[in-house]
């Protein structure tokens, strides 16, 4: 057991560390999601109200849900960039040879990025009144759950990108390929009423959106008819979980690859 442990505290503690000492990371993954908020959330308000979101709400509200998720979208980014730079700087290589499981390896990397993006997921959470959307101590428990779980999954799938790049460039590249798609298809920008078919099979098959939706339930605990057409909370929380497990056994094969 201490064999396991002691690898996941050492990695989850180096980079919360690794992150206390580059401020930047925190206007990169929360400033700049907030300010795509107010621009798109305000501009879009005077436009259109997105079919299937409450009675009474704009977009701004709309957006908000989404907004956090890409705060934890780009936390798992910046922290995962970081496994391309130790493999230029030999840690990675020298954390491989150590005599521990890949998987206590992957672990700790993965829950690091996610204490990260939890973290700034919750600093988020507090501008929810300001969008008319009340706050309990329920709502604020099971948010944060939700936003645990998809950390998780998120950062195992950019572990699962960065541990097969050799450089920053390309794993920006493959990031604009897959990571935003997943996002912009999760139903965080747009629902799925009204668009073509092929599209909202898409939307359904996206594991994401199973996330956006129990993101968007237990902020709405206070009036679940609001959001009475996303899929219901707890098989959003089950296919969530199932997304978590199976990109961390993908992060621990590509590990394993990687070390081949």
């Amino acid at each position: 057991m201490h064999q396991v442990l002691l690898p996941v505290s050492t990695l989850w503690g180096r980079e919360i560390v690794r992150f206390l000492r580059q401020r930047s990371r925190l206007v990169g993954a929360f400033a700049q999601p907030l300010v795509f908020w107010v621009l798109l959330g305000s501009g879009f308000s005077a436009s259109f109200r997105p079919p299937g979101s409450p009675e009474g709400s704009g977009y701004l509200e709309y957006l908000y849900p989404g907004i956090i998720t890409l705060v934890i979208l780009f936390t798992a980014i910046f922290a995962t960039i970081a496994v391309v730079e130790d493999r230029k700087s030999g840690f990675l290589q020298g954390v491989l040879v150590a005599p521990v499981p890949r998987g206590s390896i992957v672990l700790g990397q993965a829950l690091g990025s996610s204490t990260l993006a939890v973290l700034q997921g919750a600093l988020f959470l507090l501008l929810a009144p300001f969008v008319g959307i009340p706050l309990s101590i329920n709502t604020a428990v099971l948010v944060i759950g939700v936003l645990a779980l998809v950390s998780f999954a998120l950062s195992n799938l950019g572990l699962v990108i960065a541990w097969r790049m050799d450089s920053v460039q390309g794993f920006h590249a493959i990031m604009n390929l897959i990571l935003m798609p997943i996002w912009f298809l999760s139903g965080a920008f747009f629902p799925a009423t009204g668009l073509p078919i092929w599209l909202v099979w898409v939307m359904h098959l996206n594991p994401l959106s199973y996330g956006v939706a129990a993101l968007r339930r237990s902020l709405y605990l206070h009036n679940p008819l609001a959001v009475a057409h996303l899929p219901p909370l707890a098989p959003a929380l089950l296919v969530t979980l199932a997304f978590a497990l199976s990109t961390f056994l993908l992060a621990v094969v590509t590990a394993h690859r990687n070390e081949e």
